[in-house]
């Protein structure tokens, strides 16, 4: 296929815009591009002065928002990570509870802490039934206590709005929903999935719902809207080669701004971006279910980076900023801004070159010079108290590998009519949507810096190769109702019934299907021995999805295979996991909540029996 973009290059739209002609045209910039000749950049600021005064005048920007006392923490929320719910770091499914603890520590340590974080939830999961995305949220146990717990850690917490959830079950209108939600969870900010703004009236809402919301939205936000948008969400911003300025917080330096590259596996180029314009980043390694971990030097950065901005936010914040400011040698690929504020200045360094720089630095150098794809730091006039802030040169990638869960031996007997799939070796070509989501290991999408159609959402396929070392024989039709309420009798299992009793099982996780199948004594079949099975498998009626014994982690996520297909079909959004009746060759993976949430009215079972020679 020939694609009509290059993936690993910005499009045009992500581009720095160069500072020339008239101002107006200015306000659609995400990065202001910077000079490369030093004797060019009092103009240039001059330019970027000039054109602040004449937009604030043109748009009758007032600043309100940022002076309301419940939301002026975004100002200085410097770290937000964005977290999947069920991420194994703050949710253990051995314990079945959120651990929250752990979280915290994994961030103190390799971050230097959090200031906020974004509880994801629906999306990549929504879409396999009619559960819509307040849904993701009300249905979770516990998840009050957890906005509680982060609370009382000095944590503020996002949730999300997927504003393209228009096919699932639907209830109040979005913003009627919305409001409920933020008001009940007591929720500090809202991440506007896929939209750049919010418009006024839904700003509105949501303020009388919960004074001081933060609306956070996605990309670039419209000049016009910084009025009423706290922060704003800067991913897929490309610099200059000489590093810019960010348009929206020069605009007002109290509007937050978070860079991020998602599947990028070297951050540096963002974190300087943040560096030099005193904003924050987004720490997010666990993308839509996949392992994109930051690297020891970046995280090592990020540390750095944070402390000294929480012990200078005030300079940050109402100091004179000079964008490159002048260095003694910028040869070295190092640039500067200068900070000044009642006597006391901070020069927040980079360096773009490959090799460390000692100096000649300004003032005193906080951190012993600045080096290679790093940040450094100079003050006059002070000298901030931090703790030890050690530069981490190792900026490896740190694979993760999802492994298997091991499968259950089987003791029983199989169904009479079961589908025998001998052993030996086989091969397997497998069909699959490219979501997200990725299939078994890696990112889909590495370095990429948006992935778009075709490559987004395209059809693949991958190979896969096993051996069966024993035949397995495959129930020829999925357990039902009637079935697993004989198992529920005899063994007390928790189960509520629903459906008609010959109609297949559903709103079962894998621990109640692997638990009726060892009643049975058999096992779920793996993804591979159902497709093996699979012509000559039988769908009960209405069809469903099967659970399979694939369930994979790699200690951050979980995840399963799910074979058949269903007949219920989520429409309206290409993000919804896909629906309708599929052929045994195709696959979708599945992340796997936690305390009940993987149970759908579109998942059942089947079980599989080992058959000795």
């Amino acid at each position: 296929m020939t694609y009509q973009f290059d993936p690993l290059v910005p499009r045009p739209i992500d581009r720095p815009t160069e500072v020339r002609g008239p101002l107006a045209d200015l306000d659609d910039a995400k990065i202001f591009a910077a000079p490369a000749d030093p004797s060019d950049r009092p103009a240039w600021r001059a330019k970027l002065r000039e054109w602040r005064e004449d937009a604030r005048r043109r748009h009758g920007y007032t600043g309100a928002a940022y002076d309301r006392p419940q939301s002026t923490w975004a100002a200085t929320c410097y770290a937000v990570a964005q977290v999947w719910l069920w991420d194994e770091l703050l949710y253990s499914f051995e314990d079945r509870a959120f651990t929250p603890d752990r979280f915290l520590a994994d961030a103190r340590e390799r971050f230097g802490g959090l200031d906020a974080v974004v509880l994801w939830h629906a999306y990549p999961v929504i879409g396999l039934d009619d559960r819509n995305q307040w849904d993701f949220y009300r249905d979770v146990p516990g998840l009050t206590d957890l906005v509680e717990t982060l609370h009382d850690a000095g944590l503020h917490v996002f949730v999300d709005y997927n504003p393209w959830d228009v096919g699932t079950r639907r209830g109040g209108d979005d913003l009627t929903e919305l409001a409920a939600l933020v008001k009940d969870l007591k929720a500090d900010g809202v991440f506007l999935d896929t939209l750049k703004k919010a418009e006024p009236d839904f700003v509105d809402r949501l303020e009388a719902a919960r004074p001081g919301i933060v609306l956070e939205g996605e990309s670039k936000l419209p000049v016009e809207r910084i009025e009423d948008h706290p922060a704003s969400w800067a991913q897929f911003f490309a610099d200059s080669p000489v590093p810019g300025v960010l348009r929206a917080h020069w605009y007002e330096r109290r509007h937050m701004q978070h860079h991020v590259r998602r599947w990028h596996r070297d951050h540096s180029e963002e974190l300087q971006s943040a560096w030099l314009n005193g904003v924050g980043v987004m720490v997010w390694e666990v993308v839509f279910g996949v392992w994109v971990g930051w690297s020891p030097r970046d995280a090592a950065t990020v540390r750095r980076m944070v402390t000294l901005q929480r012990a200078a936010k005030d300079l940050l914040l109402d100091g004179e900023w000079t964008p490159l400011t002048e260095l003694p040698d910028e040869a070295a690929g190092v640039y500067a801004s200068k900070w000044e504020l009642a006597g006391r200045t901070l020069w927040t360094l980079v360096n773009r070159g490959d090799t460390d720089y000692h100096g000649p630095l300004p003032g005193t150098d906080l951190f012993g010079g600045v080096p290679a794809r790093g940040i450094g730091a100079a003050v006059e006039g002070w000298l901030p108290d931090l703790p030890p802030l050690p530069h981490d040169p190792d900026a490896r990638f740190p694979h993760r590998i999802a492994r298997r869960v091991s499968t259950q031996r089987t003791t029983g007997e199989p169904d009479d009519d079961a589908v025998t799939v001998p052993k030996g070796p086989y091969v397997l070509t497998v069909r699959y949507r490219a979501r997200e989501t990725g299939m078994y290991q890696g990112a889909p999408y590495v370095d990429e810096w948006k992935p778009l159609p075709p490559r987004l959402h395209d059809a693949r396929t991958l190979q896969r190769e096993g051996e069966l070392t024993t035949a397995v024989a495959v129930a020829a039709t999925e357990v039902t109702n009637a079935q697993f309420a004989e198992f529920a009798a005899a063994t007390g299992h928790d189960w509520t019934p629903q459906g008609a009793p010959d109609e297949p099982v559903t709103h079962v996780d894998l621990d109640d299907a692997r638990a009726y199948c060892a009643w049975r004594g058999g096992r779920l079949p793996t993804e591979d021995e159902w497709q093996l099975a699979g012509d000559r498998l039988r769908r009960g009626t209405p069809a469903v999805w099967n659970w399979t014994e694939s369930e994979h982690s790699d200690g951050r996520t979980r995840f399963v295979m799910l074979k058949g297909g269903s007949d219920y079909r989520a429409e309206g959004s290409e993000w919804y996991v896909e629906g309708g009746v599929k052929d045994p060759d195709y696959t979708v993976k599945l992340l796997l909540p936690g305390l009940g949430l993987a149970r759908s009215a579109t998942v059942g079972f089947r079980c599989a029996w080992e058959v000795p020679s």
